[in-house]
Parts: C-alpha cells; sequence; structure tokens
C-alpha cells in the first residue's frame, strides 16, 4: 500500500517538483497552496502518513499550520517535515516547538526528501 503525503507550498514549481518526486517515488500526492488551504485538505481526504510543509506562505504560514495540526488528536502522530529556503536557527527551534518531525533546506534532493519521508513514516 502507497503512502500519503501532503504537501502545502504556496510556489506552484515547488508544488509540482515535489508532486513529481514524490509520485515518481509511488506516493500519493495531496497538494494546498497555504496553510489554511491544506487544513481544509485535512478535513476532505484521506489522512496523509506524512506533511510536507513551507514556512513562509500566505493566509496562514507553516507554523501557524504545524500547530493547528498538532492541535487536533487526529493528526497528532503524523510526521510533519518543514522544506524551506530558512536555515535559521531560531525558526528551526520555534517550528520544532510548534511540533514539526524535521526540517529540509531548499533547494531539495529528492532522493534524500523520498527518504526522509520513509524515514519519519516507518
Amino acid at each position: 500500500m502507497s503512502m500519503t503525503v501532503l504537501t502545502v507550498d504556496d510556489s506552484r514549481t515547488m508544488r509540482e517538483m515535489l508532486r513529481l518526486a514524490l509520485a515518481d517515488a509511488g506516493f500519493k500526492v495531496l497538494q494546498a497552496e497555504d496553510g489554511v488551504h491544506g487544513l481544509e485538505v485535512l478535513t476532505q481526504g484521506d489522512r496523509p502518513d506524512v506533511i510536507v510543509t513551507d514556512i513562509n506562505m500566505p493566509r496562514m504560514d507553516g507554523f501557524g499550520f504545524i500547530e493547528e495540526v498538532r492541535s487536533d488528536p487526529h493528526y497528532r502522530g503524523v510526521p510533519i517535515l518543514v522544506l524551506t529556503t530558512e536555515s535559521d536557527a531560531e525558526k528551526k527551534n520555534r517550528a520544532r516547538m510548534a511540533g514539526a518531525t524535521g526540517w529540509i533546506v531548499k533547494p531539495f534532493n529528492p532522493v534524500k526528501l523520498v527518504d526522509a519521508i520513509r524515514r519519519v513514516a516507518a
């Protein structure tokens, strides 16, 4: 059975790159364009095995999205990987405190991203 991954990123190009990399690895991919849309996708469809989210997005940033996901008991155990251009230690710590499982800096290596997703989902 294939894993389902929800990607949350405001960049259409990044969403497409993620979709291609993850679909090629055999994952089912759900997509959202910001945190608000990500929460909507969570309530509408399959429960993802892993969530990959950006930090800097309109309407609701990644920190708010992670906090909202973690506040819902149904999604509390779903691993959340942050995929962002940010590399600041303070922001990494803020994401960890919000409930992020891991942090990957863009641009991403598709093989390493797939490995990270499989590792946190295990």
